[in-house]
């Protein structure tokens, strides 16, 4: 729940709405994407158990279909998810900061800008620095939560919500409309591919990885759903699709004017804190591929800084390719980009489930999927579905995170020959 849960429940609200302009369906869409992460999670799992490396995903890629498949999802994560992650997350920071103080809309990308190179900073003063601020940024993060929950729930709704049928707003696809809807919400449930990565020091896991998975993302789909539900009795329709202020608002009308800025505070904090969880792991990447040399300019990527031991040329490429981000695109241009690439990984993981049943029934498996085959059938269908949805109502950004990544084959088999002949 501390990995999974960031900044994504506070500013999705605005894109799901949006997409669909129905309550009902917003709270379907949040309650569906809890169900298949659970699937996600529990299928992934296996693999983590079965390949315990450090690594995670890249190596069960790696594993499964060879070296270039996996290289490509580090890769990825280089070049997409942790940039793009940062660079979103500031531009919502700097959404929520220029709305609470009420500057001119001009200040949003200074402000991003320095909270992103901000975090870089910190990260580089040491790990100590980072973790001080995670612990922070995690109380933080569940208070306003928590607030908005329990008090929405007991104030008087102002807005009703059907619960049938299950209706999209005038004039929109009921097909299309849910499956943005869908979308939007996984950026949220972000995290939950490295749940399996505790398995190697569980004394049970058969017993114990199942029961964490499906409780921790269960719980976390309750408390997106009921955040939700609170923002939507809290203000009609129109003024959630696409305010990525939204939470901010349902908290100044449930709290009043004071009442709401500490709340912003709150959720300020939490996103804060979400940038410096991807800044801390992502700079991390390139330095253990570069430390078996599985990058071009592997010498500077695997260079430590004297003092704090911090992997500075990395996360100035990383900070750098953000900055560019910011500039480039939006909240949720980026965030759908991240998800779209990821998912490509994610569908490969939950293949190499069956792939390597197949190839290597006798492998050692602490942890074996509950309800296989129908499980990661779920998990994979539900994958494929994001992935055709995005490619068919979002082409544009598609076919961009796809060159992106494959870039990285070029660049891959380049690096092996240079390293071959030199």
């Amino acid at each position: 729940m501390g990995t999974v849960i960031g900044g994504g429940v506070f500013f999705k609200t605005a894109s799901v709405v949006a997409a669909n302009h129905s309550a009902n369906m917003t709270l379907l869409a949040w309650v569906l994407g809890g169900l298949l992460t659970i699937c996600a999670g529990l299928t992934s799992a296996e693999l983590a158990a079965a390949i315990p490396r450090t690594g995670g995903a890249m190596r069960y890629l790696e594993y499964a279909y060879g070296k270039p498949v996996g290289f490509l999802m580090g890769w990825a994560q280089i070049l997409v998810y942790y940039p793009a992650n940062i660079a979103a997350l500031s531009i919502v920071f700097g959404t929520q900061f220029i709305a609470l103080f009420h500057l001119a809309a001009g200040w949003q990308l200074p402000i991003a800008i320095l909270c992103g190179g901000s975090i870089t900073a910190i990260n580089f003063l040491g790990a100590r620095a980072a973790g001080r601020l995670q612990s922070v940024a995690l109380v933080f993060k569940l208070i306003p939560i928590a607030i908005i929950v329990i008090f929405g729930l007991m104030a008087p709704a102002t807005t009703p919500i059907p619960l049938w049928p299950i209706a999209t707003g005038d004039h929109l696809n009921w097909g299309q409309a849910f499956a943005s809807s869908l979308l939007a919400t996984m950026f949220a449930y972000d995290g939950w591919i490295n749940i399996g990565n505790i398995a190697g020091e569980m004394k049970k896991p058969e017993r114990d990885l199942p029961r964490a998975i499906v409780l921790g993302l269960a719980a976390i789909t309750v408390v997106y759903t009921l955040v939700n539900l609170v923002v939507l009795r809290t203000l009609p329709i129109d003024l959630i699709a696409g305010n990525q202020n939204s939470a901010a608002d349902a908290a100044m009308r449930l709290f009043g004017q004071m009442g709401g800025k500490l709340v912003t505070i709150g959720i300020l904090i939490s996103v804060y804190g979400a940038i410096n969880g991807y800044t801390m792991t992502g700079m991390r990447v390139p330095f253990a591929m570069a430390e078996e040399d599985s990058l071009p300019f592997s010498t500077y990527f695997r260079r430590l800084s004297r003092r704090t031991y911090v992997p500075y040329f990395a996360g100035v490429v990383q900070i750098g390719i953000a900055l560019i981000m910011m500039f480039l695109g939006s909240f949720d241009l980026l965030t759908d980009m991240l998800v779209f690439v990821m998912w490509v990984f994610n569908c490969l993981i939950f293949l190499a489930v069956f792939r390597l049943r197949h190839r290597e029934p006798d492998m050692v498996r602490p942890y074996r999927v509950p309800g296989y085959p129908v499980i990661p059938l779920i998990a994979l269908v539900g994958g494929l579905f994001i992935l055709v949805t995005t490619l068919v109502t979002e082409t544009g950004l598609a076919v961009t995170g796809l060159a992106l990544t494959l870039l990285g084959l070029p660049v891959y088999f380049w690096h092996q020959k240079h390293r071959r002949t030199t």
